[in-house]
């Protein structure tokens, strides 16, 4: 699946489930847009002042950033665009949307 990095279509939604490409000062990666424990948008979050972990906007629970880059989704940039291997969703159709995202996530 091959989507903006930023800007119009930079996120991806397929069979309930979003994401997008997080630019961080510890790497550039594909990231779920929904929280995992309360489906918050986590292309809203912010980094823990002094951690390298990511606090969803909803409910200010933290996720390793570093954990988050390894259990990533497989992707690989080329200029604007990002092409990454997505979770199979039993053959659910997808849409690209614009989703907003952080400071802390769209570093370049």
């Amino acid at each position: 699946m091959t989507f903006a990095v930023e800007g119009r279509d930079n996120c991806v939604a397929i069979g309930g489930s979003a994401y997008v490409y997080a630019r961080t000062e510890h790497g550039s990666f594909v990231l779920s847009a929904n929280c995992p424990h309360r489906g918050g948008p986590l292309n809203l979050a912010e980094f823990e002042p002094g951690r390298s972990r990511l606090v969803c906007p909803w409910h200010d629970r933290a996720a390793s950033v570093t954990k988050a880059i390894k259990a990533g989704v497989p992707a690989v940039r080329h200029g604007d665009r990002v092409t990454a291997v997505l979770p199979d969703h039993d053959g659910a159709g997808y849409t690209l949307e614009h989703r907003p995202m952080s400071g802390a996530l769209a570093r370049c």
